[in-house]
């Protein structure tokens, strides 16, 4: 008779499923990069003078952080193909899934990194800025040397939990076929007719607890690190 629990499906689950971690690592390396140049942007249009600017950059925000992440999935994966062939004629159907999810989460978290590069920079007292002009500096220089750096170790502990979210958030990839770590747990656990599946997502959520509290870990250090910078340069 078979046994409803086999712990040692769960220790060869791990070396199984770890291989496809870098798949994992790279779809939210990817996603972080563009979803924070493109926050970067939002964040500025909504700090800035233009209203039109403004009101475009919040409607973003609220549309995406309205929308549940496997439905932004499933709008990306199949609404732009559609939207490229029937507006331009353009075949996107073969592009390799990664793609989609790239897009995904990287709409997904430059909405949140908007608000957290926003309230980072504007949390900065003005006065700062208006210092660093005064006597010479341009307005890059000024946002390069004096406000990026505080505002950077603001928005430091936010952007850590918004790293941890995303990763988690890739967990959804596999809806639409994609093979990452997550994906390759079905995979196994449909090669095992459906069985055992207790101890596969055991196993995976070992794995993302670990990865989890490393990251956290690590972003806590930085902080710390970080944050005698930032005191030396209001010092100074």
């Amino acid at each position: 008779m078979e046994k409803y629990f086999d712990i040692s499906y769960l220790w060869n689950a791990i070396p199984n499923l770890l291989p496809y971690l870098k798949i994992t690592f790279l779809v939210a390396g990817l996603a972080v990069l563009f979803g924070t140049l493109l926050g970067l942007a939002l964040a500025f249009a909504k700090i800035g003078k233009s209203k039109v600017l403004r009101s475009l950059a919040n409607g973003y925000t609220t549309v995406m952080r309205c929308t549940p992440s496997i439905v932004l999935l499933f709008l990306v994966y199949y609404g732009v193909p559609f939207l490229a062939d029937s507006l331009f004629h353009v075949n996107l159907q073969d592009i390799n899934t990664g793609v989609f999810v790239v897009t995904t989460f990287s709409l997904q978290f430059s909405a949140m990194m908007s608000e957290v590069i926003r309230s980072a920079i504007q949390s900065i007292h003005k006065g700062q800025y208006e210092a660093a002009v005064s006597v010479g500096l341009t307005p890059f220089q000024a946002y390069r040397r004096i406000i990026f750096p505080q505002a950077f170790v603001v928005a430091l502990p936010n952007f850590g939990n918004g790293l941890i979210a995303i990763l988690q958030e890739g967990a959804l990839a596999y809806t639409i076929g994609f093979i990452d770590i997550v994906g390759k747990a079905n995979l196994i656990i449909a090669s095992n007719l459906n069985s055992h599946a207790l101890e596969i997502y055991i196993a995976l959520a070992v794995i993302y607890w670990v990865i989890s509290i490393t990251i956290e870990k690590v972003f806590e250090k930085l902080e710390k690190l970080f944050s005698k910078g930032s005191r030396s340069l209001k010092a100074s």
